[in-house]
């Protein structure tokens, strides 16, 4: 086992001091969106008011050198298994972090990719069975989504049993846009997130129910086959298909009643909150709020078309979502229920009252935190924030 490189207290008061300046909720609302003639579909559905409350948050960064760290899941003891983009899976327990453990597959680290999301079965004190997501090399240049499971070994050091479960098809010449968020449903399946890759000709596939691409999926977590009580939608589509019509959801979590909720990446300007929904199409590429990054329309420039779903909640500009829980702890009362989702561009926790499916408020926590990869809860409530400069941040009431 490794130790933390320096105590916390040294860490904490390093980030306090060097954290950059991030603009507020109220100076991003101040600026004009940056597509052009756009109009919500309903109030609400964007630039919510402002929580004015204060959350009195201390943050105690308790590690930092990580290398490109994408995800992580808490065990039942309070550890954490913490993902790197290069392939490399680690253990944090007890203040100390482990040495890679042994037993992952190949990934293809280029851009976006490789080791991405990790979650731990709920019965893990009994069967010590993880999952993970990761871009796996196919040959030619071409690499896709993947989902393996294995179990971690008693002593945390080594994944055994380790196979592949799921594959997305097809594999495609791209480093971007994998997803890949990995959620239990609460009835022992698994969601999981995908993405179109990007590229002009892939995007299209988000809309095509005989690919993987663009869509939240639903599997079996045993065998990566369809999960029981998927909707049914003929022909030839997929039937691990949940939802379809998505750019790149790399956010998503279930709410206190068990349903999902997603954020996806959208253009330049057009971040979606989604809760996605079986057979439904979200719109990707068909339907956009913002613009490609040349400032030109996505497709048509249109944000309504039959057929499509709206999203209950989008961002122009972006916040860039990555990582999503919805609070359930004991250590903020006043964020009960309200979802907290990783702001990369955002360098905040992004903080939504949702109350109805509609989105009534929202507040930047921690602005300048950083670019925010992911959160969990911890045991005792504290908020456990992992970031792309590579430190796993423990924020606890001041």
């Amino acid at each position: 086992m490794m130790p933390p490189r320096a105590p916390a207290a040294l860490f904490l008061a390093a980030a306090t001091c060097l954290w950059p300046a991030a603009p507020a909720l109220a100076q991003v609302n101040d600026q004009p969106p940056n597509a052009k003639g756009q109009e919500p579909a309903f109030p609400g559905q964007t630039r919510a008011p402002e929580i004015g409350q204060q959350v009195p948050i201390v943050p105690s960064p308790l590690i930092r050198g990580l290398a490109n760290p994408w995800g992580m899941a808490l065990l039942p003891d309070g550890s954490l298994l913490i993902t790197e983009r290069a392939g490399k899976l680690r253990l944090y327990r007890d203040g100390q972090l482990s040495q890679p453990i042994a037993g992952l597959p190949q990934v293809d680290a280029r851009g976006q990719g490789g080791l991405l999301d990790v979650a731990v079965a709920p019965d893990f004190r009994r069967t010590r069975q993880v999952w993970f997501s990761f871009s796996q090399p196919r040959g030619g240049g071409r690499n896709a989504t993947a989902v393996a499971t294995a179990r971690l070994s008693a002593d945390g050091l080594a994944l055994e049993e380790m196979h592949v479960i799921f594959q997305q098809e097809p594999a495609w010449a791209s480093t971007l846009h994998f997803g890949s968020r990995l959620v239990f449903d609460g009835q022992g399946q698994l969601f999981v997130t995908t993405g179109e890759r990007s590229l002009p000709e892939p995007r299209q596939l988000a809309q095509d129910l005989t690919t993987h691409l663009g869509k939240v999926l639903r599997i079996d977590p045993e065998t990566g086959g369809p999960a029981a009580g998927n909707p049914a939608m003929g022909g030839q589509a997929r039937p691990e298909i949940w939802s379809w019509g998505h750019r790149n959801i790399q956010a998503a979590a279930l709410d206190g009643q068990g349903r999902l909720w997603t954020v996806e990446h959208g253009p330049q300007g057009g971040d979606e909150l989604n809760r996605p929904q079986a057979g439904r199409n979200y719109g990707w590429p068909v339907i956009t709020y913002g613009q490609d990054y040349s400032g030109a329309p996505i497709g048509q420039g249109i944000t309504k078309h039959e057929g499509m779903e709206q999203p209950v909640y989008y961002w122009d500009p972006v916040i860039a979502p990555s990582g999503m829980v919805f609070y359930d702890g004991a250590m903020f009362p006043e964020l009960s229920g309200d979802a907290l989702i990783g702001g990369l561009q955002a360098g905040a926790l992004v903080r939504l009252q949702i109350q109805g499916d509609r989105v009534t408020g929202e507040q930047r926590l921690l602005q300048g935190i950083g670019r925010v990869r992911d959160i969990e809860i911890a045991p005792d409530g504290a908020l456990l924030v992992l970031t792309d400069a590579g430190e796993l941040i423990r924020l606890a009431r001041g």
